[in-house]
């Protein structure tokens, strides 16, 4: 089996700490978040943009790696589901997927809404949102 290494560009500075109290999406109660980037990789967000969206992709730190089926939102109401068909965190290689809208950008901290991420939480990569217009980035 091949191997893959994944280095973090930044973190998520948040309020939220408790990876109880987290809501389950961003859109439902996330507070503002910012986004810290390293240094060397500064280049890389030059043409973000108040107001644009783009999809963070985190490494869920706190997540198991051991779980393949989960009640779907945590409710065990809900019929027991496969991982690869919700978006629970907890999964074989626990990455995360946040639609977020940019708030600011002030050099290598980018402020964002409806990010879900606990503090702390590693960021693997960011791409933009794409529009039927902008298919050519």
């Amino acid at each position: 089996m091949t191997s893959y290494e994944v280095h973090p560009i930044g973190w998520v500075e948040s309020r939220l700490v408790d990876l109880h109290a987290a809501p389950r999406q961003g859109d439902e109660g996330a507070p503002d978040s910012v986004l810290v980037f390293r240094p060397d990789v500064a280049e890389g967000l030059r043409d973000l943009a108040v107001g644009s969206e783009i999809l963070v992709l985190t490494w869920l730190d706190r997540a198991r790696r051991d779980v393949l089926a989960v009640h779907p939102r945590g409710n065990p109401a809900n019929p027991e589901q496969g991982v690869f068909s919700t978006r629970s965190p907890d999964r074989p290689n626990p990455v995360g997927l946040h639609r977020v809208e940019v708030l600011s950008v002030e050099g290598t901290r980018i402020g964002v809404r409806n990010l879900e991420a606990l503090d702390g939480t590693p960021i693997v990569d960011v791409k933009p949102v794409l529009s039927p217009d902008s298919r050519d980035r």
